[in-house]
Parts: structure tokens; C-alpha cells; sequence
């Protein structure tokens, strides 16, 4: 968020402007001289495969509008697209008076600036309060936003129904969900207790930005400063994680504020199976340090003077679930630190990788976090650093291992795959609010990196994926959020790409990722700049839904197509959890039967590890469900996985053989 919109917000009294992601403000956060003004040097050549950009696609050219924008898709059909409600919704008056003026000079977010200066100016926010991510419960979507959270009635996914919305300002609005309690991430200045409206006074006028002195590194620390000061302190101000008891869901009850130092961009909801008492919620603060007049035992100060320092952490919250009142801050370990000389910032500090290289934030805090609880694992997206964590104590969490890449500006989220072999990182290159999918920009810049986690959990890349399509200068997008499509023997994600759309991405073989399907719009406007596109796209008991910026709230459902046949969807419709926080991933156990044995034949006859005529009668004895053919079958499906040709055909014939030796008959499972 700039620090205009932090001011502006503290005044209106419904805060209906978008704020950019704050991954802008550790963007900013890079110290070196060489950070200061962008290489003109051309990318070098990523060191791995990275996909192709399409020359020819439907997405291209796409008429613009904020609900009568021009459509493309490939595997997916949108169900219904439900606007957001009065308190949320954009001001149509202000957006059509906005658009009867001349569109401002086109900047160029590339373009060279002088050390210290500010960023370009992110879109214009006219679109309402920011919608941000999702989360589930069996019969309710949660839809977080910059002025609350909206609550839907999913059990008809196709008639979505509003049943609840809480106007509570203090972005990003980030929800996770537990049995009976909700919680929500607070950030921004004008985030109060009581959920009012009204903001907090400001203390005289705006101030300006600090001029350039001509010493690049001062400059980029004073500039630093300038963005990560603080308003004046209040008594009433909350910045860190909401929890609320919604077991009334027309009418969630707040239970305590649980305050930070530097609030909660974003959080993680950490269930450990070894404790049925209480979870845990990892914390990822970006704001500027609170000063302690505001909130006691805050300082922001360099870690070398200053011990005690905010930066350089994240915070781990214990929730009683029998007392949720007396969730409290039980640790701040030092993820980044060097573990043997104690040095807690050791991570990557910030600027360029030589020339041709992307410049890559300081590693000052996480933005996103999913644990792995199955393998005691969390993935996590630091600024400057993917990482991998050991949570076996999620009191504890412990580093194992960092990477930074030179292609990468800003590590903003992960996935694992279902076996644990493979995590998907993001980049948000330009924060969030800039266009960064044009036809001139790096296809490995702002993408997916795809790792291997070694045996001895080490991170090893494989490959970059982009979203293929190129998209406008208007049209802000980046890699974001997305979850797992739980299709047996398959890795497959379907992601959001801001104004780029949904993309669903197949990384199976991680060294070759692509894709297989696709939704987009045209820009939300197609003659100025405009916050706007899918913040979070998850699947969920058979559907997909996605949380889009500006328009509302979106509901998918997967097609056939040559990548992804009707079985491979009855496959993964199959699991059906009680609850999804893709940030507190799910181990799924894929149940064996006749539905799962079909996708994995579907997935065999698009290679060459089991004749054709084979795979053909195998189908056919499970119509017919002819016991004595389909023991036969199981040897056979076993004997092929020896001379397999891929890895990823001979557990798929290990698992066939299972199924067919069983009868298929094993009960559906949700599998956590």
C-alpha cells in the first residue's frame, strides 16, 4: 500500500479504496546501489525450461469493462459471477466520472528513476474495497476484502447466496477458518477494535517524499523510512489477527485482537495432529514497526544494535480452542538468522544478481506461508528467499533451507505438490499493481519457479511457469495465489493472475510444467489503469472458486478437454473436505476406486507405458465389473510398472493394480 492510500484510508469513513499489496513496500526495501536504477542489460536466459508465450490465443485483444467485459476460456465455465454488496461494491458515479476525464500520460513501470525516487503510481482505486483471499468450510465460502469478510452459502455453488458480511476495514482482510472460529488478517492504519468505520484523525497534512541526495544507499534508506512510518499512535488501533467465533454465522462475534508490531499481511493457519487442544497461526507482518507508545515492546531498530527487533521475524500465535479468548504471541524465532554466528538478517539483503538479472527485495519477513503438516514441512515466500521450514514443533519452526533466484523480485507464496516432492513458488513482481504479463516482459519474470525437494530437503529448480497469454498495459498481473486440483496421479494447479485471469497448470513432470486451461476478462478498464483480476483462485469440493479484485466473487467448474478428461474431473471431485485453508495445505488420500482407476487409464493412454488395446480392455472389465478379469488385470497393471517409461506412469500403474486386485470398492475419502 503507498503512503498516500495509508493516510487517505485513516480519513474516509468507509475505506472504499483498493490498496496495492504491500509486497510494494518490500520492494522497496532493497539497500544496494544497484538496486536504485533498473539494468538495461536484457534478461539473461533462464538456466532451466520456462514455457513459451502464446502468439495466437483467444485472450488477446479482449474488450474491456468492469461487468461487461469481453470472456475467453479453455476447461473451465464460469458459473456465476456475484458483484459485490453495499459496503464493498465500487462507486459506479465516481468510476464514471473518472472516465469522462482524459486518461493520464502512460508510465512506464520499467522505465529508470533516480536513486531514492518513488515507485511509479499504482492504478487509480475506484473499484470498492480490494476482495482478497478464501477460505472454506463445508457449507460456506469466506471472502476476505480490504473492508471485511462476505459470507456465502455454497451449497448450491452454481446460486451463490450471501449470508453474511462484516464491514471491519483494516486490509488485506486475509480469512482462514477452524470449527467455530474465523480468522482475519488487520494491517493497514486505519484498522480499529470495534471494526468502526471511521479511521483515526491525522495529524496535520500530508508529508512529502524525501529528496534525492545523489548517495544511492542513503537515499534508498531514507526512502525506506519514508514509507514505513507510522500514524499517530492510538489506543484503539489494531494491527495483527482478528479472531471471531461464528458459530451463529448471520452473526460472528469478535473475541479478541490479537496485536503485533507489524500487523498481518497475510496468515497461516497451522493444525498439528500431535495437539487437539490448540492451533497455531503464523503470522507475516510487512507494515512499519509500531512505535511503542502504540503498542509495548515494539522497535524497529538494525538488528545489530537492536536485539529485540520486529524485523527479521515472523510470529507464531497459540489458540486454545477451548479458550480462544486467550490466544496470545508465544514465539518469534528467527527463521533468517545464521545459525552459527547468530546473525539475524543472513538472507539475502536486496539489490540485482549481476547484470541482466531481476532486482530482488531484502529479506526483511515472509509475505506468505503454507505449511505441509503431513510431512511436517512449510514452504515459505520471504521477499528475497524462498525457504523451506521444519514444523514438526510448530511452536518452533525452524529453517532447512533458502534459495533466492535472479529471476525472482519478490517471493510471495507456495504450494506443495500431494507427495511432497515438488513446491511451486511465487514471484509478484511489481507488487501486485503493475502489468508485468506484456508481450516485452521476461516469460520467467513474475512467474511460478517449480522445485524438487531433494531427500536431504534441499530446493533444487526445475522450471518457470507463466501464464502464456500476453495481456495490456492496463491490465495489472503477476503470479498469485493458487491451490491443488486433487486429480490422481497428476500435480495440477489452478492459479490466479490478477487481470491475467485464472490459468490451470499441469507440473507433473516439474521440469516441463504446462498449461491446460484457462479463464480471462478484458481489463476492468481498457482506457486507464484499473486494480483489478482474481486475487485467489482455489478448488473446493468439486468447484472453483475465485476472489476477483474489483468485480466479486467467482464460481468455475472444470470441462473436458484433450488435457483433462470427464474421469480425471469425477476423479478429483471425488474428495470432499470439511474445510480448506490453502495456506494449511491437505494431505489428500485418493480413494481407490473404480473412478480413480479410470483417470489413472486416461493418464496412461496419453503415453506409451501400457498398449492402447490393453488400457481399452482394462476399462471395459471395470464396466463390467468382471472379478476374475480384473485380478488378472491387477498383474498385469503391476508387471507394466516395472519398464514404465516415466515415474509418473509407474506409480500410476502401482496404484491401478491396487484398485483392480481391491474390486474398487474402498469407501470415498476426504483424506487430511
Amino acid at each position: 500500500m503507498s503512503w498516500k492510500n495509508s493516510l487517505r484510508v485513516m480519513r474516509k469513513t468507509l475505506a472504499l479504496t483498493v490498496a496495492l499489496s504491500a509486497t510494494g513496500l518490500a520492494v522497496a526495501q532493497t539497500t544496494t546501489a544497484s538496486s536504485a536504477t533498473p539494468t538495461k542489460v536484457p534478461p539473461k536466459p533462464p538456466s532451466v525450461f520456462v514455457n513459451q508465450r502464446a502468439t495466437d490465443d483467444p485472450r488477446i485483444g479482449l474488450k474491456g469493462g468492469l461487468y461487461d467485459a469481453g470472456q475467453a476460456a479453455s476447461g473451465l465455465q464460469l458459473l456465476i459471477s456475484t458483484p459485490k454488496p453495499a459496503g464493498f461494491a465500487p462507486d459506479l458515479d465516481s468510476i464514471k466520472a473518472i472516465d469522462a476525464t482524459p486518461p493520464p500520460p502512460p508510465v512506464d513501470p520499467d522505465a529508470p528513476r533516480q536513486p531514492g525516487a518513488a515507485r511509479p503510481a499504482g492504478p487509480r482505486a475506484n473499484y470498492g474495497g480490494t476482495n482478497s483471499d478464501l477460505a472454506f468450510n463445508s457449507k460456506y465460502l469466506f471472502n476476505g476484502n480490504y473492508n471485511g469478510i462476505n459470507i456465502y452459502d455454497i451449497a448450491d455453488p452454481a446460486h451463490l447466496k450471501l449470508v453474511t458480511s462484516i464491514v471491519c476495514p483494516g486490509g488485506q482482510g486475509d480469512v482462514s477458518v477452524y470449527g467455530h472460529l474465523m480468522f482475519m488478517s488487520v494491517e493497514a492504519a486505519n484498522g480499529r477494535m470495534d471494526c468502526g468505520t471511521q479511521g483515526f484523525a491525522t495529524a496535520g497534512p500530508e508529508p512529502t517524499p524525501p529528496a534525492p541526495t545523489g548517495d544511492a544507499e542513503k537515499d534508498a534508506a531514507a526512502m525506506r523510512a519514508f514509507r514505513m512510518r507510522q500514524p499517530p499512535p492510538s489506543a484503539d488501533r489494531v494491527k495483527g489477527v482478528r479472531i471471531f467465533d461464528i458459530s451463529d454465522i448471520r452473526s460472528p462475534k469478535q473475541i479478541i485482537d490479537v496485536q503485533t508490531c507489524r500487523g498481518s499481511h497475510t496468515h497461516t493457519l497451522v493444525v498439528d495432529p500431535k495437539d487437539k487442544d490448540n492451533v497455531y497461526v503464523y503470522v507475516s507482518g510487512s507494515a512499519g514497526v509500531r512505535p511503542s507508545e502504540e503498542l509495548s515492546g515494539c522497535s524497529g531498530g538494525d538488528p545489530d544494535k537492536d536485539p529485540t527487533t520486529a524485523v527479521f521475524t515472523i510470529v507464531v500465535i497459540k489458540v486454545p480452542l477451548a479458550h480462544p479468548e486467550l490466544a496470545k504471541i508465544i514465539n518469534s524465532p528467527r527463521i533468517f538468522s545464521d545459525p552459527q554466528s547468530g546473525k539475524v538478517d543472513a538472507l539475502w539483503h536486496g539489490g540485482n544478481h549481476g547484470d541482466g538479472t531481476q532486482t530482488t527485495s531484502a529479506t526483511r519477513g515472509c509475505h506468505d506461508i503454507t505449511v505441509y503438516s503431513w510431512l511436517g514441512l512449510a514452504g515459505g515466500a520471504c521477499s528475497g528467499n524462498g525457504i523451506l521450514i521444519d514444523i514438526k514443533d510448530p511452536a518452533n519452526p525452524k529453517r532447512i533451507d533458502a534459495v533466492t533466484d535472479p529471476n525472482y523480485a519478490f517471493w510471495h507464496s507456495a504450494n506443495f505438490s500431494n507427495d511432497g516432492k515438488t513446491v511451486l513458488f511465487t514471484d509478484e513482481w511489481g507488487g501486485g499493481g503493475q502489468p508485468r504479463c506484456r508481450a516485452t516482459d521476461p516469460m520467467a519474470w513474475g512467474a511460478d519457479a517449480i522445485f524438487t525437494i531433494t531427500p536431504d530437503k534441499k530446493l533444487k529448480l526445475a522450471s518457470y511457469y507463466k501464464m502464456p497469454a500476453a495481456q495490456t498495459d492496463k491490465e495489472n498481473c503477476v503470479a498469485h495465489n493458487g491451490s491443488m486440483i486433487p486429480v490422481p496421479g497428476r500435480n495440477i494447479e489452478v492459479q490466479s493472475w490478477y487481470q491475467g485471469g485464472i490459468s490451470i497448470v499441469d507440473y507433473t513432470d516439474p521440469t516441463h510444467p504446462f498449461e491446460i486451461g484457462y479463464f480471462d476478462r478484458g481489463p476492468v478498464d481498457d482506457s486507464r489503469p484499473a486494480m483489478g483480476g482474481q486475487w485467489s483462485t482455489y478448488y473446493y469440493n468439486g468447484y472453483i472458486y475465485g476472489s476477483e479484485i474489483a468485480r466479486g466473487t467467482d464460481v468455475l467448474q472444470l470441462l473436458p478437454t484433450k488435457y483433462l478428461t470427464q474421469n480425471e474431473i469425477d476423479a478429483a471431485a471425488q474428495i470432499n473436505l470439511p474445510e480448506l485453508n490453502v495456506q494449511d495445505q491437505p494431505h489428500i488420500d485418493y480413494p481407490m476406486t473404480f473412478v480413480t482407476a479410470k483417470a489413472y487409464l486416461d493418464q496412461l493412454a496419453r503415453g506409451t507405458s501400457l498398449p492402447a488395446e490393453k488400457i481399452k480392455a482394462m476399462a471395459s472389465d471395470i464396466d463390467a465389473k468382471n472379478a476374475k478379469k480384473l485380478a488378472a488385470d491387477a498383474k498385469a497393471a503391476e508387471k507394466a510398472a516395472a519398464t514404465a517409461k516415466t515415474s509418473a506412469d509407474a506409480d500410476r500403474l502401482h496404484g491401478l493394480a491396487k484398485i483392480l486386485a481391491g474390486g474398487g470398492s474402498a469407501a470415498v475419502k476426504a483424506g487430511m
